[in-house]
């Protein structure tokens, strides 16, 4: 079962239906708040409001009965208390008969009271059907010679604009409700899909299939940029067990000759050996060839830790100029016995975030490289220097150089060109050098010197530096 009914438990325990969940709740809270406060501040004015008016009537009255006399006073009190909105009045005598005015007898009291109407055939039918009688507020002011003047108005019109409030306020929270969980299930189930995708996609990379990678929207959120960092480190694995297993084949396939000497070497010391010296001889050479062969597998685990990127921790500030000249002034001799001219120019000061060993090993293989595979006469250039922020490191020859298409395969583990292959090495040194640069984020560039073969390594800038 695979419906929307199977899904639904699913969908409850999602984190992103929780946070929904969570922010409907606080918005509905928010809203039944704010709802609180505008109902008692509505209230309030519209109380202070009617107060107002019923004072200002007040004193309207009085000031025309103290000016025209009580006459006036209750012809005033016939003529304001008709129309719609109008207020309501009572004047009436010291003994409580009415003199003018609608509203009831009132205790002779000075001050605000609350007044229900009598209850007539219209009031008994409206709290029949269930609704509220009509009550007023009403300020009793005495006049002379015992009487009274009642001005009073209907509180229903503040329970009408209270209902109003109350009843928007209750949409709007029904509406947030129903927005925010509607929107919150659309959401969760739109993550837990891509959750699903993303899963499916592990699966099938556990299964075997490391081509598969987690789909992209483009939108730029954070399951997308989690998915394109997820397929990024699928393609790093994808490539380091590509890298395996071409080094699995390369070891096979490479180490096989000099084993395969040696074994001969022994074999040969063993049969046609019969004298010490002819037994020293053969030793000798089966020494030198394990050496070799022990020689290249250290370059190889030297090579997997590099990559393996453990060195990072041991990442410090290095000096490189320094660090350039030392390198280039141990090999200067050998350069020269060579008869090799050299040339170094270093530029003083320049620093960068690195691992110092690591980096002396580059140079030294670097040198080491050109030294090897270039003729006596040959001029071999060490330069560094600051070139738009960053050092730049760049190893130079006027030697034959590398056809273009070997160029980019000399960087891989035990590939040797066929002018190198008689020159002794295990083609593995430019393949340090390429680690050593990938684990300082630094670019890698064999190019063409016109004559000879150019090294180019620049590396990010130093916090110094930037």
């Amino acid at each position: 079962m695979t419906g929307p009914a199977a899904r639904l438990p699913r969908l409850w325990r999602t984190t992103s239906l929780r946070f929904a969940a969570l922010y409907v709740a606080l918005f509905a809270a928010s809203t039944v708040l704010l709802g609180g406060v505008v109902f008692w501040i509505a209230r309030d004015a519209l109380s202070h409001q009617m107060r107002a008016r019923i004072l200002a009537e007040t004193e309207s009255l009085r000031a025309e009965r103290r000016t025209a006399g009580p006459a006036a006073l209750a012809r005033a009190v016939r003529r304001d208390g008709r129309g719609a909105g109008a207020l309501d009045y009572r004047v009436q005598a010291a003994d409580g008969s009415r003199i003018a005015g609608e509203l009831p007898r009132l205790p002779p009291r000075a001050g605000w009271t609350i007044l229900a109407r009598p209850t007539g055939q219209a009031e008994r039918e409206t709290e029949q059907r269930g609704e509220n009688p009509e009550r007023l507020l009403v300020l009793m002011t005495p006049l002379d010679a015992g009487s009274w003047l009642a001005v009073g108005d209907d509180l229903g019109r503040i329970s009408e604009v209270q209902d109003a409030i109350l009843a928007a306020f209750a949409w709007a929270l029904g509406l947030v409700v129903l927005l925010g969980g509607g929107g919150g299930i659309l959401l969760s189930r739109a993550f837990l899909h891509r959750v699903d995708t993303i899963g499916r996609t592990a699966e099938a990379i556990i299964a075997g299939d490391l081509s598969r990678r987690i789909p992209e929207r483009g939108t730029g959120d954070d399951l997308d940029r989690l998915a394109g960092t997820l397929n990024r480190m699928l393609d790093r694995i994808g490539a380091l067990m590509e890298s395996l297993r071409q080094v699995s084949a390369d070891v096979a396939h490479d180490l096989r000759t000099p084993m395969a000497r040696l074994m001969q070497q022994l074999d040969t010391a063993r049969t046609h050996a019969t004298t010490l010296a002819a037994y020293r001889e053969a030793v000798d050479a089966a020494v030198a060839e394990t050496e070799s062969i022990l020689a290249s597998f250290a370059a190889l685990l030297r090579i997997a830790q590099v990559e393996g990127g453990s060195r990072r921790a041991a990442f410090r500030e290095v000096d490189l100029s320094a660090l350039t000249a030392s390198v280039a002034e141990t090999y200067a001799p050998s350069i020269e016995a060579a008869d090799h001219r050299f040339v170094v120019a270093i530029a003083p000061g320049l620093r960068i975030e690195g691992d110092a060993p690591l980096l002396t090993q580059m140079l030294a293989n670097l040198l080491d490289n050109a030294l090897r595979h270039t003729p006596a006469g040959t001029t071999i250039r060490l330069g560094l220097g600051l070139e738009h922020g960053r050092a730049v490191l760049r190893l130079a020859d006027d030697g034959p150089g590398v056809a273009a298409a070997e160029r980019g395969r000399i960087l891989e583990r035990f590939y040797r060109t066929e002018r190198s292959r008689s020159t002794p090495g295990s083609g593995l040194g430019l393949t340090l050098v390429a680690a050593v640069a990938e684990l300082h984020d630094a670019g890698l560039t064999v190019a063409d010197a016109a004559p000879g073969l150019a090294v180019v390594v620049a590396f990010p800038p130093a916090p110094r530096m930037r």
